[in-house]
């Protein structure tokens, strides 16, 4: 009896270890993208209207949406005797047709018969290769090598398309450093028959020095690096012709410094459609210009406002109308979808309110009903929605609370909506367009299960004007005793394009804040004016003058965290990186009576020393605006400097320069401050991989010693 006794106490105490297993900081830091990350569908793919296909077992298994039967298509072993390769795993893939499979491995595409179990051809680039941008329908592959653009045939030849990289002039490239939703510089005709593609001319922009520490005699490896109100690149389309060789350029014109962005191609592959916006960015033209001759055939539409223009997603031709075709603005104040003639007129607005559109799913045949995500519920949700094109009539599709993104079928019968939710890591739900038919065809495990974790939990405050909700996000520490007063560590970013609160899985929240409430402290988070899904005039609020409301709105989160019980108004810390580090600085700078520590890593310290194509929309020029400018500039505060402040850089970081740091740096010398401050060699904005546990260890250990 007794050992039964001793063998039931030993299960006890295992079982209760289990379910309060401590989350270690290689859990919250490494593991939260490796080992501890949700399991997922991978390679999850349409093949056609009724059947989807994933990856599993080491196959491409096929799966009936009417029905649920599945069947492998083929397996790892197939692939390896179809294309001779010796791949490791099912590599990235996609459905050209229902018969005919595109695989792609390191630099290698080959476009497979599924049924005879054949290659039709395949295309192998150069080592060197990058940009790479594949044509169904043309059989190449368009591609940069260094600073030129090539395309690869499937005939197995290789063409040379520019030959003038090199020296400031960039082919087939990203431009802009990838503002107004830009993510490359290849833009493949919809027959296949052009290749457009950005030239892009920075030889008048200065080389940015930044070294090589790593190598016996340290390396001078400039960089490209337009500042706020200095010269910026200049950049062109080209359109290259497969059949002839030829290539013109669109005839943008003056000024050289504008900004060109969302390229589209007309179906007949006639005209290129593009937003062009000028330098200042408060007024964007849609202009349509002619393939063949280069030049401009009209201007459809124009868009301007006092603070700024941000076109962010290229016009969808209609395929009912090719004369239609639809756009995503937020000209209302609010992304919505409009519907426009080629010769500029306004159709209709199909969606309106008071809500964001952030994305477009598609459409059904006869295009009567669209598809889209949005955020007509909850600015905290991201949800999937069914509207009639004619009426306007939104009928919500996803059901469950949290954030989703759908993948519509070829025909518009249904979608696949992968989403999650604060106690929910990831689930996959299959929806019939119809309304009718819902099942789950996935739902990770969660990996935290076993973990003790903090209370997560949501707050609503108010603008000190009353004027907009904010939303917050707060952890309690682990085994916590309201009784007890907790020390506070605030994680701040409050940049445009952001939201760090949401009600997706854990409700966004870093896996580092539930480490620090595991070591005792209050996590907290707060979006505020100026950042993402909340309406033009929520997010433009901060025009010219960026640290100013967001730091307000910040300690209004402040205030609300005073006003608990168990908070230790002597132990208030905060942390955040890039946009974040200058928050950061603005909070503990402007009231150190609060922030007795702070870590600011990558911190913005002088707006005139960022980029020009974010910095400028956001403060326009220094010339033009000197007292926002004056403002801004943390070197302003460090006389308020008071308490625990470490500044942490990476050595080569090419978004906010190291410049920023040591002119910090050199005015609390100056001044007689003490700061503290940490580098990491060879890394970029961002310490990543097994390195950001020593990152963050250091942020941790701050906090530990000093609040």
């Amino acid at each position: 009896m007794r050992r039964i006794i001793f063998i039931l106490f030993l299960f006890v105490q295992t079982f209760t270890f289990a379910q309060t297993k401590q989350i270690s900081l290689e859990d919250a830091v490494y593991g939260r993208y490796t080992y501890l990350y949700p399991e997922s569908m991978t390679g999850l793919l349409w093949m056609d209207d009724e059947h989807f296909s994933f990856v599993e077992n080491k196959s491409i298994v096929a799966e009936s949406a009417k029905t649920g039967e599945k069947n492998t298509v083929v397996s790892l072993y197939e692939l390896n005797e179809i294309t001779g390769a010796n791949l490791k795993s099912i590599p990235s893939y996609r459905w050209i047709s229902e018969t005919d499979l595109l695989l792609l491995s390191a630099n290698k595409y080959w476009l497979v018969d599924r049924d005879k179990k054949e290659v039709k051809f395949q295309i192998e680039l150069p080592e060197e290769a990058e940009n790479a941008n594949f044509s169904e329908e043309g059989q190449f592959v368009a591609f940069t090598q260094g600073d030129d653009l090539f395309i690869a045939l499937a005939n197995g030849t290789t063409k040379q398309i520019t030959s003038d990289g090199g020296n400031g002039i960039v082919n087939g490239q990203t431009v802009h450093r990838n503002e107004f939703g830009i993510s490359g510089g290849i833009f493949n005709s919809p027959e296949g028959n052009f290749v457009a593609f950005y030239r892009k001319d920075e030889s008048m922009v200065k080389d940015y020095p930044l070294v090589d520490f790593m190598v016996r005699e340290a390396e001078y490896t400039p960089v490209k690096y337009p500042m706020a109100g200095m010269a910026s690149h200049h950049v062109t389309l080209g359109v290259y012709n497969i059949k002839n060789g030829k290539t013109t350029f669109l005839k943008t014109g003056e000024p050289l410094d504008h900004f060109l962005t969302n390229v589209a191609w007309s179906p007949d592959e006639k005209y290129i459609y593009m937003a062009e916006l000028n330098r200042e960015q408060n007024h964007m033209q849609l202009n349509c210009y002619d393939v063949a001759t280069g030049e401009k055939v009209k201007t459809l539409f124009e868009e301007s406002d006092k603070t700024y223009v941000e076109p962010l997603y290229p016009i969808q031709f209609s395929k009912v109308n090719p004369k239609e075709f639809y756009y995503l603005s937020r000209q209302d104040g609010w992304f919505h979808v409009y519907k426009y003639n080629t010769n500029g007129e306004l159709v209709k607005q199909i969606t309106k309110g008071e809500w964001e559109v952030t994305k477009m799913l598609g459409f059904d045949a006869k295009e009567k009903s669209l598809f889209i995500e949005a955020t007509i519920d909850d600015p905290l949700q991201n949800n999937i929605y069914k509207v009639d094109v004619k009426s306007g009539k939104t009928v919500r599709l996803s059901t469950e609370t949290g954030v989703h993104a759908g993948t519509l079928s070829p025909e518009a019968t249904y979608i696949l909506d992968g989403w999650s939710a604060n106690e929910f890591p990831g689930k996959v739900d299959l929806i019939a367009t119809n309304g009718k038919d819902k099942r789950t065809i996935f739902e990770s495990e969660d990996p935290l299960k076993g973990y003790q974790l903090g209370e997560n939990k949501l707050v609503t405050l108010k603008t000190k004007d009353g004027k907009y909700d904010l939303y917050g996000r707060v952890i309690l520490p682990n085994d916590f005793d309201p009784a007890k007063k907790y020390p506070v560590v605030v994680y701040v970013y409050g940049g445009p394009h952001s939201q760090l609160v949401t009600k997706s899985w854990h409700n966004q929240a870093r896996w580092w804040q539930y480490y620090m409430a595991s070591q005792g402290y209050i996590a907290f988070t707060l979006d505020n004016r100026g950042t993402s899904n909340r309406g033009r005039a929520f997010e433009t609020s901060i025009h010219r003058n960026l640290g100013v409301l967001e730091t307000d709105d910040q300690m209004q989160g402040i205030e609300y965290l005073l006003s608990l019980p168990y908070v230790d108004a002597d132990r208030i810390g905060v942390h955040g990186w890039s946009y974040g580090g200058f928050m950061t600085l603005n909070l503990k700078l402007k009231h150190p009576e609060v922030f007795k520590v702070a870590v600011a890593g990558g911190p913005v310290v002088d707006w005139s020393m960022y980029e020009i194509m974010y910095g400028e929309r956001y403060m326009d020029m220094p010339q033009e605006n000197p007292e926002g400018y004056k403002k801004s500039d943390m070197t302003n505060y460090v006389e308020n400097l008071e308490g625990k402040l470490m500044l942490i850089h990476g050595v080569q970081d090419e978004t906010v320069v190291m410049q920023h740091s040591m002119k910090f740096l050199r005015e609390c010398v100056k001044q007689n401050k003490q700061v503290d401050f940490f580098a990491y060699p060879i890394h970029p904005h961002n310490v990543r991989g097994k390195d950001r546990v020593h990152l963050m260890e250091k942020v941790s250990q701050y906090f530990f010693e000093n609040l």
